[in-house]
């Protein structure tokens, strides 16, 4: 048997920096929602951040989506 080091190492590198993506990607919009909030206490239009933050999950939930269709495809 033998295992191409080469492509395992390039599956290991790109499925973490998906990772990482992803993440930042949440973390964008979990930080968009706090955003709305601090805005709403204060009486200032929270449209944007809220667009923000929904564009995040947005992204997030299509990346996942393609994930799964490359799994299963």
């Amino acid at each position: 048997m033998h295992i191409d080091w080469a492509a395992l190492g390039s599956v290991f590198g790109v499925s973490l920096i998906v990772t990482v993506a992803l993440v930042g990607l949440f973390t964008l919009g979990i930080v968009g929602l706090s955003k709305r909030e601090t805005a709403s206490a204060q009486g200032n239009s929270a449209a944007l951040a809220l667009t923000g933050a929904y564009a995040c999950f947005a992204a997030c939930t299509a990346a996942v989506a393609y994930g799964i269709y490359l799994i299963v495809a």
